[in-house]
């Protein structure tokens, strides 16, 4: 559930004890006629008519099936060595094009690569490409298959830039392969395939066997498992030393972990796709760090200390500096340890640690951490003052850190270090929790923000820090890209999205409000609202509440929503006021706000948002017995427990692919924030709403994907089991072989159309 998206979902219903002459927005009700169902006065559309509207209306094929919503971007941006320079993939039906261009004057000063030079046909198209690190030959990636969240395999070719001669990595018939790298000289490719890894030499042809043990479902070298992909937010398991001479990679034994299995049933006889998953308490694979020689052609295993994870390997200035993050099974004791590879002792290489840091509750693994080529310091973000904060680091552990940021506010992600000028460049929450903002901090600690500008602040910079593809939105204007100088300052517009700007208008959308208020234990929690067209307090309205309120997530940011901003836009032009509010253990707040759901996931959620439902009554222009509710994954646990343990708040929901017992979602992920079920049974057990289905009182949807490979099937399949046990109704339904994400084809299309129906026939 790392990085959950969160996907706002609405109930689309009109007030049933008003008629259209009474509705202050009675332009858009010319096109609706009244329809009496179960004693409730409904409206339903009637689209022909919607010319006679001073505004177009949004619906679900436009937002879900038609793409008229679609946003311009830049992306698949690189910055060349130089830093002056930058290369763009483009895809068209002439076919892929790498071209280079001058960050200075936006100019295609070369084309490097198309379909024709690398493949001589222009129907083959590039699915990504990778750069040596001599910019002489590019890597470039055809046929790609998604595996997880971040994995995937592909057909990988090696394309020399000085002759245009393009090979083949790897002889394709032996399948395809997986996390293909350059080496640092680029003489060479180490890449993974079929849980092996192999190093291929680009001179000769040569592919050589650097591991041969791994078997599927036992052995994994090369790559991560499951988890570690899901929870650690990386699969990747190939690291090149700085010169090429070594190559250290991850070996998982998931011999023990238990599998799970997921039937596939488009097909005669339906087959499982069967994984190794632990689920919370159970065994985890042993992991281990091997370190190849290239010349020697021997793989020799680091020595770390006892530990349950390691979810980061990486190298400092040289060889000397092999580093391993470490982590207890709690996750609250972070290790730094280094080896020195240019010293191996034997068959084995020895550490030493470097850093180490603890915590009561747990400590968030981020990939903030940059070791400088002084070789003597590292930069780091850290939560040990309370707010998450960069420090300047010795490798000397005696040594103690130099904190460079501070304030009650926290750093959100490093973009990377300037060390010719000494500068940090990061974004972070200084402006408040619904902010994001770009910083650069000098190893003095002086800090300035690039961008003062409300909303949110992202960038992608050159390798010289000369240069930022800069991207700003707010909650409503959609991202407007232009390239900075270092300073900060506009060098010229690259995509604005006036159209899509424009669109919006002609549509008529209703501003997004930003507000807070004061739970039950005095916190001020944060939240936004849209209105329908014409608003005015003198009438009631029912409410959906959108949420998601785990984790990792925020869903009140002043950013733009996309897709599920349209959604929220349909409803409000269908007579909802839509809300959403951050509860506590969400993050941009520091760490004791984010931390105090610690050890009971859903408890403290669940009374924020059954107190917002009741701020929300407290309003004269909600109707206060229809505030229904909606989530997904995280979400969705929290609309169940908020349906069963606010059931006098909230009227109706919809839950989406929920957790619905931490006891049946997977190791790192529970463990960190609930600690084992051994250790915590009531933790598990007092907030899992299985626990609570006989409290359910209001009509509930329930939803869930048959090969959701992240929040199983079999967590709708125990709240069904509950809910019928209790003796209470609901609806169900399923997507076959839908993952996490429930898409593909129709498939949202058909989901939000049904989550329409289900409000019309049950608000």
């Amino acid at each position: 559930m790392a990085a959950e998206y969160y996907t706002g979902r609405a109930l689309a219903i009109l007030c049933p004890t008003t008629t259209p002459d009474d509705m202050t927005f009675s332009p858009l009700f010319r096109i609706v006629k009244p329809l009496v169902v179960c004693g409730y006065l409904l409206f339903t559309a009637a689209p022909v008519l919607s010319q006679d509207l001073p505004f177009q209306l949004f619906t679900n094929d436009l937002i879900w099936y038609s793409g008229e919503f679609r946003s311009e971007r830049v992306g698949g941006i690189r910055s060349m060595d130089d830093g002056k320079h930058y290369t763009s993939l483009e895809n068209s039906k002439w076919g892929s094009t790498i071209v280079k261009y001058a960050y200075k004057t936006g100019e295609a000063v070369d084309t490097l690569a198309t379909s024709v030079s690398v493949f001589g046909d222009s129907e083959q198209s590039f699915d990504g490409y990778e750069f040596s690190s001599n910019e002489r030959a590019i890597l470039i990636s055809t046929e790609t298959e998604g595996i997880y969240r971040h994995s995937f395999s592909a057909n990988f070719h090696v394309h020399d830039l000085s002759n245009n001669i393009t090979q083949p990595l790897s002889d394709f018939s032996l399948g395809k392969q997986r996390l293909a790298v350059f080496s640092p000289n680029a003489n060479q490719v180490a890449f993974m395939r079929n849980n092996n890894v192999f190093i291929a030499d680009i001179a000769n042809g040569i592919e050589t066997e650097v591991t041969t043990d791994g078997v599927v479902n036992e052995i994994i070298n090369g790559a991560t498992d499951w988890v570690y992909e899901e929870e650690f937010g990386d699969d990747n398991g190939l690291f090149w030393s700085p010169d090429g001479k070594f190559l250290a990679f991850y070996r998982f034994d998931e011999t023990a972990v238990r599998e799970f299995s997921m039937p596939v049933y488009g097909q005669l006889y339906p087959e499982p796709v069967v994984f190794k998953y632990p689920k919370a308490g159970e065994i985890n694979a042993e992991v281990s760090v091997l370190v190849h020689d290239v010349a020697g052609n021997v793989n020799v295993p680091v020595v770390l200390p006892k530990t349950e994870y390691i979810p980061r390997i990486k190298w400092g200035a040289d060889n000397k500096q092999l580093i391993l993050m470490t982590m207890n099974r709690h996750q609250n004791i972070l290790n730094l340890v280094m080896a020195n590879c240019e010293d191996m002792e034997g068959n084995e290489l020895t550490t030493q640690s470097i850093w180490e840091e603890q915590s009561s509750t747990y400590i968030d693994l981020n990939d903030d951490i940059r070791f400088l080529q002084d070789g003597e310091s590292f930069v780091m973000a850290s939560e040990r003052d309370g707010y998450n904060h960069l420090y300047l680091f010795s490798t000397d552990p005696a040594q103690p850190p130099v904190q460079l940021t501070s304030g009650n506010w926290d750093v959100l992600e490093v973009y990377g270090v300037d060390e010719q000028r000494e500068q940090v460049y990061f974004t972070s929450s200084v402006q408040g929790a619904t902010q994001t903002h770009i910083g650069r901090v000098s190893f003095g600690g002086n800090m300035e923000v690039v961008d003062e500008t409300a909303g949110t602040h992202s960038a992608s910079y050159s390798n010289s820090f000369d240069y930022s593809i800069h991207v700003h939105n707010d909650a409503n204007t959609p991202p407007v890209y232009t390239l900075r100088n270092r300073k900060g300052n506009v060098v010229r517009s690259l995509k604005d999205n006036a159209g899509l700007a424009q669109k919006m208008k002609d549509y008529y959308a209703q501003p997004k409000s930003f507000f807070s208020f004061d739970n039950r234990a005095g916190d001020e929690l944060n939240a936004w609202m849209i209105t329908p067209p014409g608003f005015s307090e003198d009438k009631e309205y029912p409410v959906y509440v959108a949420i998601y309120g785990g984790p990792g997530v925020n869903t009140v940011e002043d950013a733009w929503g996309g897709a599920n901003y349209y959604w929220h836009q349909m409803l409000a032009q269908n007579g909802y006021i839509v809300v959403s509010c951050d509860p506590r253990g969400t993050p941009k707040r520091g760490k004791a706000f984010k931390h105090s759901t610690y050890k009971e996931l859903g408890k403290l959620e669940t009374e924020d948002f059954i107190d917002f439902g009741k701020h929300l009554q407290g309003l004269s222009y909600v109707a206060s017995d229809r505030i229904g509710i909606q989530g997904w994954s995280y979400g969705g646990f929290m609309t169940l427990l908020c349906m069963t343990k606010g059931s006098d708040v909230f009227a109706a929901g919809i839950s989406v692919a929920p957790v619905t017992n931490w006891r049946y979602y997977d190791s790192i992920y529970t463990e960190r924030f609930m600690q084992t079920p051994e250790e915590n049974a009531t933790g598990y057990d007092d907030n899992s709403p299985v626990n609570h289905a006989e409290k359910l009182t209001g009509p509930l949807l329930l939803v869930h994907g048959s090969a959701d490979d992240n929040v199983h099937y079999q967590n709708s399949m125990e709240m069904v089991n509950a809910l019928v046990s209790a003796n209470k109704d609901f609806d169900f339904f399923a997507y076959p072989d839908r993952n996490h994400g429930i898409y593909g084809g129709n498939t949202r299309l058909h989901l939000f159309n049904m989550m329409m129906d289900f409000v019309q026939e049950n608000f």
